[in-house]
């Protein structure tokens, strides 16, 4: 891998960055929405910033029979309205030259073999000197027929001198049994050093700048324990309902499909502790030890430490919206919770009684994503005349939409009175850095193409979340008399506020 040397204008000093490898990135599901919405988007800006070399090929692997210029004009359409910077007209003609269609069926193994030939045939003419990067963007039901059929053909074998690495989509499994066996598939074709397990929630800026935070400011990594830490609040909210994907929905629900790869993982990236090294598997062992150490909620503590709910009727941005059970391909009767809020203990030396909460909803007020650091309270010695109080110091680590990092603490007013109020000082990475932080997709393709998988998941992380997850899971399925219902547009149900208030504490009003 070539190293370069980018200037930024904006700002002093000189910052390094890996050139990838040269190879063709095969998409499994090339005509689905992700890869119209997020991965030929993030491709095409990768080519902008001068990150890929000009040797990557991108094959769309799909059942539906078209020609290589419909599908370049499909995905033109689609990155003029998506891309995170505008097209160039010179520039998407160069870098559509590099996109090729491939029919063929998952299930069938003819596919593989066509493919095959055609991707010898592209490294002939483009150099991309054997190395084969393929990506899951298709069904979960499909990953063991695509995993199966790329062994069998041998598309999954380094050859001299060249790699074969695989990204595989969430859904990783449905439960812990699900995900054993699909590890396992996985692994009968490609190592784990070949196994890219994707979660965009770490291939956002603020997430990867967690550690930085933390680690690099001494400021904040020595309060950062039980002894200054009064709690710490997870919020993922959304606006949106199923919006389309009811039948994946429907079967899921929020705990499985945000709880148990995004928001633990966010958790773990705050509560770790100093990995022995910036490589993956140092990374990625710190955060398996924090997973380790979740006290299991299970039996009849779910019921005292976990809450689940389900969206009604209501009103979001002014728009009547209908209840969960009436949106469209919904089970009549559906209990599947939109809604989830728990308190989770992490139990070893450095959190020892600080309790983590953690929500995620739909149907919520606005759309966002943060990890709140709640400081305990000065000693009210001072100020505590005339009835004044004064608010905790807290440190909002925003993920989305406006990523960012804001620290609250208490002022005096100006005036001859002394009224204390609190204030932000507040971080904008646009604002700051003079340029849009790059989207998730960009930086995670870019790191699987250079091999670097210390924003993915591996093995172990993904078994013992759903270990974690599947302890709840089991006693909520014995009844759902405790799914609660919030109304559309509210802050979720009262059941939560009365979950967080037992400590002392209330949800962050984002």
């Amino acid at each position: 891998m070539l190293e370069i040397t980018e200037v930024n204008p904006l700002r002093e000093g000189l910052t390094s960055r890996t050139m990838p490898d040269p190879c063709a990135v095969v998409i499994f599901g090339a005509t689905g929405d992700l890869t119209h919405r997020k991965l030929v988007p993030a491709l095409y800006n990768l080519a902008a910033d001068g990150a890929l070399p000009p040797a990557v090929s991108v094959v769309g692997f799909a059942r539906r029979d078209k020609t290589d210029e419909v599908f370049r004009k499909e995905l033109e359409e689609a990155a003029r309205k998506f891309s995170r910077q505008k097209i160039s007209d010179d520039l998407w003609a160069v870098f559509a030259s590099s996109i090729f269609y491939h029919r063929g069926e998952f299930d069938s193994l003819e596919g593989y073999q066509s493919l095959a030939k055609r991707l010898d045939e592209l490294d002939a003419q483009r150099g991309a000197r054997g190395n084969r990067l393929y990506y899951l963007s298709a069904g979960p039901d499909q990953f063991p027929i695509i995993l199966e059929n790329l062994r069998k053909r041998g598309l999954n074998k380094e050859r001299q001198g060249s790699w074969a690495r695989v990204i595989v989509e969430k859904p990783f499994g449905t439960d812990l049994p699900g995900a054993q066996k699909l590890n396992a598939m996985v692994q009968e074709a490609f190592s784990e050093k070949d196994t890219f397990r994707i979660d965009h929630y770490l291939g956002k800026e603020t997430a990867q700048n967690i550690m930085v935070m933390r680690f690099a400011n001494a400021i904040f990594e020595q309060l950062w324990n039980a002894r200054y830490i009064d709690h710490v609040q997870i919020t993922a909210s959304e606006g949106l309902g199923v919006e389309g994907r009811a039948g994946y929905y429907d079967k899921s629900g929020a705990i499985r499909d945000m709880v148990q790869n995004h928001l633990l993982q966010l958790l773990c990236l705050t509560a770790m502790e100093p990995p022995a090294g910036l490589d993956a598997n140092a990374v990625r062992d710190e955060k398996v030890k924090v997973l380790k150490t979740l006290r299991p909620i299970h039996g009849e503590d779910v019921h005292q430490h976990v809450v689940r709910a389900q969206y009604g009727a209501g009103t979001v941005n002014g728009k009547r919206v209908p209840a969960y059970r009436d949106e469209q391909n919904i089970g009549m009767g559906s209990t599947t919770e939109t809604y989830v809020a728990l308190h989770i203990n992490v139990d070893n030396w450095r959190w020892a009684g600080v309790p983590f909460f953690v929500r995620v909803g739909k149907r919520l007020p606005k759309a966002s994503t943060e990890i709140a650091i709640q400081f305990k309270a000065a000693p009210a010695v001072l100020f505590n005349v005339d009835g004044q109080t004064i608010d905790p110091n807290a440190l909002v680590i925003r993920i989305q939409p406006d990523e960012g990092v804001a620290l609250r603490m208490s002022s005096k007013m100006p005036g001859s009175s002394l009224r204390i109020e609190p204030v932000k000082m507040d971080f904008h990475y646009g604002t700051s850095f003079g340029k849009a932080t790059p989207e998730a997709y960009e930086r995670l393709l870019l790191d699987a193409m250079s091999g670097d998988a210390t924003l993915f998941a591996r093995r172990d992380e993904v078994e013992e979340a759903w270990k974690f997850v599947d302890a709840i899971r089991a006693e909520w399925e014995k009844s759902a008399d405790d799914l609660a219902l919030y109304a559309a547009g509210s802050w979720g149900p009262t059941e939560a506020d009365e979950l967080i208030k037992r400590f002392g504490a209330t949800w962050r009003r984002l």
